[in-house]
This record gives structure tokens, sequence and C-alpha cells, in this order.
């Protein structure tokens, strides 16, 4: 449920919850009065039999009420209650004059109304002058006084003082104190809650998130929200989540990277170390006059020599593979056979598998052109890398490197199969890091590279959109493979 539509609906029920139980407290506040659950026109009826009269009225009412005790038949005049019917009037009242059981005297605005019908009978004790009528869906306070208009004919008679009343507005006006405190109770136990409610779904979550905002400022990632809804600020914690994980994520990615440069520099500095030294002799011992003949000067020329290439090329690849991985080496993709070009490579490999007395096999490699996307200067130097270093390590009797090549509907998969002594199991993961090699010593005569073809191998790959992976078992030689997109045209 959205907060939006849960807004939507809180508001709502305050408004019906207000209404309902403010029409419930008037109800109940009537029934607590005139003591009727059946209907509340009873308090009406009560409140304005007790109070049917403003003080205007009343006065008016009381001048009348002397001359009826003192002097009755002036209540047959019809100029005088005409002008008390108009101070009536002004007050918004109205004269009503009953003999036996007829009217005398009936104000104007009140002839449409038929109250011979409908005024109460006499009452010469007048024991209650108050009370309050209804004609149709008019309705009628009043105040009246009987009386008799001559001892000796015995005629009785009746003084109504009569004012319409609005039900409605006159109990709202009276009862308006008590009705405002009881709505401002309810709206304030609403209130209260709607806070509760919020608090619980809204502040509380978003006051996590500043909590949790705190300790990434403070440098603490290792902590972890949960939702605790799905709607919007269930998808805000989550996202925050997320945010913190990928940060902390970052942060760990930082520091591999930072022990990497740091493993980096430790790997440049020993393999620059060695062909120095080694150098460094070669020259202090020229220097020295340990070269007293020729053939032992062009010995140790030649050695100074071999060492400054392996230096060269160490800090070549080392600049191509920084290019690589910062992707400032750009590629230039074309339709390519993948096996007349991998046969091309291997035949300018031939001498070299010659003088290491290794056999070169193909396998599975069919006769119609497989054609994939490839920068053929790049793949090259994959290919080279991994024949290299398979040369490199062969040390069995039977020496032999065998290429196949298995193709699905999208992808080609490169197989480089050797004979060699195999790589342990804890090491295969993490023989395309660069400068990584499996003997811990590090032995140049035993692996005179720079440390980087794999890893050049591996960065060069993964720029044509394909993967390459090693599987090996100790005396059984290594299997390196590699993907790459088969071409699609799309003319």
């Amino acid at each position: 449920m959205s907060i939006r539509f849960r807004l939507l609906l809180s508001f709502t029920s305050v408004v019906i919850v207000s209404v309902i139980l403010f029409v419930t407290a008037a109800y109940l506040l009537s029934v607590a009065v005139t003591g009727d659950a059946r209907s509340i026109t009873n308090f009406y009826t009560i409140h304005y039999s007790l109070h049917p009269l403003s003080e205007e009225e009343e006065s008016l009412f009381l001048d009348l009420k002397y001359l009826a005790k003192h002097d009755p038949e002036q209540l047959k005049n019809q100029l005088l209650l005409e002008d008390y019917n108009t101070q009536l009037k002004m007050v918004q009242a109205a004269l009503v004059i009953r003999e036996n059981d007829s009217i005398v005297y009936t104000a104007p605005s009140l002839e449409n109304i038929d109250f011979a019908a409908l005024l109460p009978p006499y009452d010469m004790g007048n024991n209650a002058i108050r009370n309050t009528m209804n004609a149709g869906s008019r309705f009628f306070s009043y105040s009246k006084f009987d009386f008799h208009f001559s001892s000796d004919t015995g005629d009785r008679g009746s003084i109504f003082v009569i004012r319409e009343r609005s039900p409605f507005a006159e109990v709202v006006r009276t009862l308006l104190p008590i009705l405002i405190f009881v709505f401002v109770i309810i709206l304030l136990l609403t209130g209260v809650l709607l806070y509760r409610y919020f608090t619980r779904k809204i502040v509380q979550p978003l006051d996590q998130l500043r909590q949790s905002a705190q300790q990434i400022k403070d440098g603490n990632l290792s902590f972890q929200l949960q939702a605790s809804s799905n709607d919007e600020v269930g998808q805000l914690v989550e996202t925050f989540d997320q945010m913190r994980q990928k940060l902390y994520d970052s942060i760990q990615m930082q520091l591999h990277y930072e022990e990497n440069r740091k493993q980096l520099l430790s790997n440049i500095s020993h393999d620059l170390r060695t062909p120095i030294t080694t150098i460094k002799g070669y020259a202090e011992g020229i220097r020295d006059g340990v070269t007293n003949t020729e053939e032992k000067l062009n010995r140790y020329v030649h050695a100074i020599h071999t060492r400054a290439t392996d230096m060269e090329r160490l800090v070549d690849e080392l600049l191509y593979f920084s290019k690589l991985d910062l992707k400032k080496e750009p590629y230039s993709f074309q339709q390519t056979d993948l096996l007349q070009f991998l046969q091309r490579v291997a035949d300018e490999l031939a001498i070299e598998f010659e003088n290491k007395q290794v056999q070169l096999l193909w396998s599975n490699t069919s006769i119609s052109p497989i054609y994939v996307l490839a920068d053929q200067e790049k793949l090259k130097r994959v290919i080279i890398n991994l024949l290299d270093n398979s040369l490199k390590y062969m040390t069995s009797e039977t020496r032999q490197v065998t290429i196949s090549i298995e193709q699905s509907e999208h992808q080609a998969t490169v197989h480089m199969q050797d004979s060699g002594p195999g790589i342990p199991q804890h090491a295969l993961p993490h023989i395309f890091e660069r400068f990584y090699r499996v003997e811990p010593s590090r032995n140049q005569m035993v692996a005179s590279g720079s440390g980087l073809g794999l890893a050049i191998a591996k960065q060069i790959i993964e720029g044509h959109g394909g993967e390459i992976f090693a599987t090996s078992e100790l005396g059984k030689g290594t299997n390196i493979s590699f993907t790459l997109k088969k071409f699609e045209d799309r003319r």
C-alpha cells in the first residue's frame, strides 16, 4: 500500500470517524438530558419549554399577563392586540388570543396555521405555562397564560406569545461550547493515534536512515538495514541499503586494488632486481679486468645484453598490460577465420616447437570455416602467450600441445591442452593474476617470463567479450580455454 493512498485513507478516516463520534456524542448528550433514547426531538422540546422566549418577548408577555389579570376585556380590543403583535414582531415573535374554543386573534404571519386544533387545553391553574408544539414541519415555542374574561359568564381565555424556532440552530448555539470541546477532544485523540501510526511507519524508518547515514559518515559500512514494509519508505530503506552495500564493495575493491598495487610494486622490484644485479655483476667484472680474453669478454657482453632484453620485455609488457587495464588500448575487430588464424600463428612458432621437441597436434577442427569477431593483432598475442607458457613448463618425456575448437550458436571455444606437469588446484584460480607464479621462489631459471603473459591474455579475451579459464591435474597437463563471439552477418 503506497504512502499516498495510506495518507488519503488516514485523513478520510479521520473525517468519517470524527463526524460519527461527533454525531454520536450529540445524540448521547440529548439522551442524557431527556432520558429518552427514542428520538432527539425530546431534547428540543425540553429545552424550549424551559427557555421559550427572549427577555424582550418575556417583558411583553408579562404586560399581557397583567392585562389578563386586571382588565381582561382589553384583550378583545383588536387595535391593542395589533399593537402588541407589532411589538412582538420586532423581536421575531407573534401573538395568539383564544376565547373558549375559538381563536379571537392570530398574528398575520400565523394565519395559515390551525391553532384551534394545536393549542393545548386550558389549565386555569397555569401549572405549565411554557412548552413547544409542532405544526406540520414547523416548530414553535410559546408562553401561555390562561384566565377568565368575566367571572359572571365564565368565559375562558388564553394568551399565547409564540416564536417559531429552528431546532438545529438553537441547539447548536446553546450547546456550542460543549460541542466544540467534545470535537477538540476527538480530534486530539485522532491526532495522537495518527502520530503514533506515522511515527511507527514513516518517522522511525527515516530516523533509522539518518542514523545509518551518520554511520556511513563515520566510516562504518558493515551494518545492514532491513525494510519493514513494501511501500515507498520500505523501498527507500532497501535502496539505501543497496547503496551502502555497493559503497562497501567499492571500498573493499579499492583496498584490493591497493593491495594489488603494493604487490605489483613488490613483484616489479623483484623481477627487475635480478637482471639489474646480473648486469651490475658482469659490468663490474669487465671493469675489474676479469674479462682478460676476447671469448670471456664476449660472454659477459652477451649476458648483459640478454638481461637488458629481459628487462625491456618486462617493461614493454607492463606498459601494455597497464593500457589494457585502463581501457586505453583500442580494439579493431574484424571478421576472422579462426582455424586459419590459429594455424598461421602456430606456424610462426614452429621453430620454437622444434627446438623444444614439442609436437603440435590438431583435434576436433572442422573443415568448414568458423568466423569470429577479433582484433587479430591482440588475439595473436594471446595465442603466443599461451603457447609460450606451455613450452616454458614442458618437462615431461612426451611433449605435446593439442589445439581443438568447439562451437555453439553464438560463440567458439578454443582449447589448448599440453602434457606438462600440471598446476596444483589451490593455485589454479590465481594463474591469470599479474606476476603470479606457482613457484613461490619465483626462480628465473624455471620461469624466465615477465609473469604477465596470462594476465594480458585474460584482459584481451575479456576485451573481446569472451572468457578464459583453465583446468589442470598434476601429472596430466593443463588445458587453457577461451571463448570468442562468432561473426554474424547482419546485412
